[in-house]
């Protein structure tokens, strides 16, 4: 792996993670939580989204939205289960 991939991976992460909190209503973890919930957010969408058959396409604004809405989905299990 490439220095510009992992930097490229780890704002791609901070950002969805950053917006994932918002959209959650304060559920974010602080600045290096929020990246590990983006990057584990946007792997699980990877799985999750083409075994339904959704695309978002390319590039840097596809790949935040990704990993956005695989946060938001992270982030509501996590809410499901301290919640239990």
């Amino acid at each position: 792996m490439q220095f510009e991939s992992l930097l490229s991976m780890l704002i791609v992460g901070a950002v969805a993670g950053w917006l994932s909190g918002k959209i959650m209503e304060g559920r974010g973890f602080g600045l290096f939580g929020n990246i590990i919930v983006g990057i584990v957010g946007a792997f699980l969408a990877g799985l999750i989204f083409p075994a339904l058959g959704f695309a978002v396409g390319g590039g840097m604004f596809a790949s935040i939205l990704h990993a956005t809405i695989g946060a938001v989905i992270l982030l509501f299990i996590v809410g499901l289960i301290r919640k239990a």
